[in-house]
């Protein structure tokens, strides 16, 4: 009976992996297109201008060209160039010519001296505006043509003399872009004492201040433009255009003093220390970098508001100006024009060595004998004073935020003026624009080791922790934490002012507590005197034990305990309840209560196992890790139960460092999942089932190897995408684990549909189809990355995909052996890793109030969360999972995230939910996840309610879910 069962088996198996005929297979041809749409430009078919142009314009969307076709668009181009009557039209044929002489292999230069030639036959000015735009275009992209740029300035020099503005200014621009020093100008004024080189470079400058009178406006900029751009081109600015420059600030044009005002600060930059004189006298001279500082703090007050902020902006690059001018910026008093004064002794002292006495006979024999000029001396304009003053005053907040940063600048420079501009900065807590209040506390921050903070500051400093902005008032955090207190009074102030905002703003919780440890460790002395106060002991009578649960009490304990380690004799002042407060808050909060040696706990045990580390022992974990990996070495010779037992113990120790050793637990982790993977596929492929007939295995062995499969590709999934600082090599060791797991999924689905007679080979086929598509497009992935496959993915690589997915039978006859006699390589890191995570901060989860809603409406929950070594912000969501085991995925906003420090990043956002009626409260899990998948972009819904669904809808969880409790209400009628 028993052979007979066991021939109808065999019979049964033949019968349904015999192969059938089949339809000859499609064959793909990739072939190359030829570039049908092929540039035509026909000039001569255009009756009009205007068709002449729109012709002209489709070729612009056309642009770039072959090679080819550019040679014969130039020559119809210069062609109907000659015929066009339209100004219009010319100019635009000039403008392409420019795009197509940019091209590779295009003759640029002929170009450029064919465009020389139709200069000097043309009448528009429009369209010699052009031409010299064009050669200005061309000449920059041919820098090494020094004898092309000779002829072009020349040329400019010529057409310096045009009646009309714009030849004027492109001729001026092409001088600044393409003029160099030791090019001959056709000014032959010069200097007999000075060399021919210097002569040269003072004719080119001296040329170019000419037009900085010229009498239109747009001239005198493009003259000031030509000269900014030889300083950016490196040559350097003769000192004779300082007083050009400082004469055009009160030019009538606002680009004529915005430009002029850049070259103020170039020469300031460049010539710091040259003797100027000073206004209003010819005996005193002044720094040019002081006068230069003073001509821009002028400028903080003019009608422009782009002057005005460029003015604010440059004056805080000028790091190397006087004190003395530097406080001026501060002081709105008037000096008399910033004239140097003489005391009483020293002028009667010049009026007794003059021999001259006032007799009374003449009239006004006696008046002083400075000449004063009354148009050096202005009520207006006094200089550097004030400066600062005006640009924060300013009505545009853009002059405002400007001015603040470079105040910030330069009290960064200078402690001295760190500490008088304190009052300003302060005082900018109260502007009206957020943007605005947040840089001021930004600033502040910045200088806070110059400065102290008085108590009148302090106070304004706390009463903007009212803000309604969150990011506001964590700006505030941050400062607090970095500020000096001088006065307990002030430290104690800042706590009520902190607890006060505690309870107004409960989100704020971990930011304010933050906050407090940093005080406490800032200032143990001040701390030490308000223990009493702070606690509510009494020398004589017992006081109430406070609740655990509050708040505001925690807060006070963050800080009082973080001073105590550094205050020996605090302890002695604590009540009995405190040592039994702290063992609770150092296991809650270890991350903001520090352990304290000076306090006598009950438990010392708490104490010793929070302050012991691997890093004390005598054992180098590195050195412990590389022992702990040397027994996988001689895995490979050991048999599959054996090297089951040792994998199982390595994961063991693996975990054990991971959870002692925090600096090398992401390798220890990733190590230990890695080994996970081998191991969960060396169980799947160890039994006994895979060497006897598909009819006579176990149901339950094939469902054990799928969970398997699934298990591996969920873990490739976690080791590829969650951790940062793995190579190429190393990433694809992790992606031929998946392989393996798709080629297990796919042999026990196909034995599974050969045991099923009621199975079509419509599905197995496309089962096969799709593990094809996958090692398909492994093998160009490994091919373009030249990475060298393992034994198993070679096999793959060389002999599977010649299959044919119809022919499934001989696929999973040829995957089977290969999975049962191909073991998974080790993996051996070389370089330091980091793993992804994510921290929820809000919602906090473990309340048992539920949030109530309207069943069917929203409900908006805050989700505040801090990210560590993300490099792609775009693949972060918000996962939220309801009781119904339905999912969904919130996409956060790019403004939803900041910057904290490399790879460091923090997300605030609102995340809105809704649902149907429920019969009493649930609780949904809120975490943060990271798609691997191009298509899981937006919000899905899956039926699944395992864990392991998150790797098949294309989502890696970076941290555990918090659970908050819901409650949808019926609606009010």
């Amino acid at each position: 009976m028993a052979a007979h069962l066991k021939k109808r088996a065999y019979e049964e198996f033949s019968q349904i992996i015999q192969e059938e005929p089949k339809a000859p297979p499609i064959k793909v041809r990739l072939v190359t297109r030829p570039q049908t749409s092929q540039v035509t430009l026909d000039l001569q078919r255009a009756g009009t201008s205007r068709e002449a142009l729109t012709q002209l314009l489709d070729l612009e969307n056309q642009l770039p060209v072959s090679q080819d076709a550019a040679e014969s668009i130039i020559n119809t181009l210069f062609e109907h160039y000659s015929k066009e009557e339209g100004a219009h039209v010319r100019s635009k044929i000039i403008e392409l010519l420019g795009h197509i002489a940019r091209l590779p292999g295009v003759n640029a230069v002929g170009i450029a001296n064919d465009l020389m030639t139709l200069l000097n036959t043309e009448g528009s000015h429009k369209v010699k505006g052009q031409i010299f735009t064009t050669l200005t275009a061309i000449g920059r992209s041919l820098p090494l043509t020094s004898d092309l740029h000779r002829q072009l300035v020349q040329l400019a020099q010529k057409h310096l003399t045009d009646s009309n503005h714009a030849v004027r200014c492109a001729s001026l621009s092409m001088i600044g872009q393409l003029g160099m020093c030791d090019l001959k100008s056709v000014a032959s004024s010069s200097s007999s004492g000075k060399s021919g080189k210097e002569r040269r470079k003072g004719n080119l400058q001296r040329m170019l201040g000419e037009f900085t009178s010229d009498r239109d406006a747009r001239v005198r900029e493009a003259a000031f433009q030509a000269m900014f751009a030889l300083h950016q081109r490196g040559q350097k600015l003769d000192l004779d255009l300082y007083q050009q420059s400082i004469k055009s600030l009160t030019d009538d044009h606002e680009g004529v003093r915005l430009v002029a005002l850049k070259l103020v600060w170039v020469l300031g930059q460049v010539h710091p220390d040259e003797p100027v004189s000073a206004p209003g006298t010819s005996e005193e001279t002044l720094r040019l970098v002081d006068d230069g500082f003073a001509k821009i703090c002028d400028m903080v007050t003019d009608s422009s508001i782009k002057v005005r902020a460029e003015a604010a902006g440059l004056l805080g690059s000028l790091h190397s100006v006087s004190t003395r001018f530097l406080e001026q910026t501060l002081d709105k008093k008037l000096m008399s024009g910033l004239r140097k004064k003489f005391s009483a002794h020293e002028r009667q002292k010049e009026q007794f060595t003059s021999g001259e006495w006032s007799t009374g006979k003449k009239w006004a024999d006696d008046k002083p004998q400075e000449d004063v000029d009354p148009d050096s001396v202005s009520l207006i304009t006094s200089g550097a004073c004030g400066a600062f003053v005006h640009g924060l005053e300013d009505e545009y907040l853009e002059v405002r935020s400007i001015a603040l940063d470079s105040l910030c600048e330069l009290a960064f420079q200078s402690p001295s003026f760190a500490i008088l501009s304190l009052d300003f900065l302060v005082d900018m807590f109260n502007d009206e624009i957020e943007s605005v209040r947040l840089n001021a506390i930004h600033s502040l921050r910045k200088i806070n080791h110059h400065i102290k903070l008085r108590e009148d500051q302090l106070e304004i400093i706390l009463n903007v922790l009212d803000d309604s902005s969150k990011e506001i008032r964590e700006a505030l955090h941050e400062l607090l934490s970095s500020i000096t207190m001088v006065t307990k009074s002030c430290l104690h102030k800042a706590l009520m002012f902190l607890i006060r905002n505690l309870s107004k703003y409960p989100h704020d919780r971990l930011s304010i507590w933050n906050c407090l440890k940093n005080l406490g460790t800032a200032h143990p002395d001040l701390t030490l005197a308000l223990v009493p106060d702070l606690l509510g002991t009494h020398p004589y009578f017992d006081t109430p034990e406070p609740d655990m649960d509050d708040p505001g009490y925690i807060a006070v304990m963050i800080m009082i305990l973080n001073s105590a380690v550094n205050s020996p004799t605090m302890s002695a002042l604590f009540p009995e309840y405190t040592f039994r407060h702290y063992t609770y808050l150092r296991d809650s909060l270890p991350h903001l209560v520090p352990v304290v040696e000076n306090l006598q706990l009950t438990r010392r045990q708490g104490l010793s196992e929070t302050g012991d580390s691997m890093a004390d022992r005598q054992t180098n974990p590195q050195d412990f890790l590389q022992q702990t990996l040397d027994k996988l070495k001689g895995l490979d010779g050991l048999s599959n139960s054996a090297a089951i037992n040792i994998m199982q113990l390595t994961i063991r120790d693996l975990q054990r460092i991971s959870e002692l050793e925090p600096k090398i637990a992401a390798t220890a982790q990733l190590y230990s999942m890695y080994i996970d993977c081998r191991l969960t596929l060396a169980k799947a492929l160890s039994g006994e089932h895979w060497n006897v007939p598909a009819m006579l295995c176990p149901q339950q062995s094939a469902e054990t190897a799928l969970a398997a499969s699934e298990r591996v590709i969920e873990l490739s999934y976690r080791l590829q995408h969650l951790y940062v600082g793995c190579s190429e090599s190393e990433l694809a060791m992790v992606q031929q684990l998946r392989l393996r797991a798709w080629a297990l999924q796919l042999v026990v689905q196909l034995r599974g549909s050969a045991s099923n007679s009621g199975s079509s080979g419509s599905s197995s086929s496309h089962l096969a189809q799709r593990f094809l598509t996958r090692a398909s497009a492994m093998q160009e992935h490994f091919t373009s990355a030249s990475i060298t496959p393992d034994s198993f993915t070679h096999a793959v690589f060389s002999q599977v995909l010649k299959l044919s997915a119809a022919r499934h039978a001989i696929l999973t006859k040829f995957l089977q052996p290969l999975l049962l006699h191909n073991r998974a390589p080790i993996l051996c890191l070389a370089n330091t890793i980091s793993c992804v995570s994510a921290t929820i901060r809000e919602p906090a989860g473990g309340s048992d109030n539920p949030h109530r809603f309207t069943a069917g409406l929203t409900l908006g929950l805050f989700v505040d969360a801090e990210l560590e070594n993300v490099r792609d912000l775009e693949r972060i969501r918000i996962q939220v999972r309801f009781p119904d085991s339905r999912t969904q995925l919130f996409i956060p906003r790019s403004s939803d995230f900041r910057i904290l420090s490399n790879l460091r990043h923090r997300f605030m956002t609102e995340i809105y939910l809704s649902h149907g009626l429920w019969s009493e409260p649930c609780q949904v899990e809120v975490s943060i996840v990271m798609t691997h998948e191009p298509h899981a972009l937006g919000p899905s819904t899956s039926s699944k309610g395992e864990t392991s669904s998150s790797s098949s809808g294309g989502t890696v969880d970076l941290c555990k879910p918090v659970k908050v409790f819901l409650m949808p209400k019926p609606a009010k009628r």
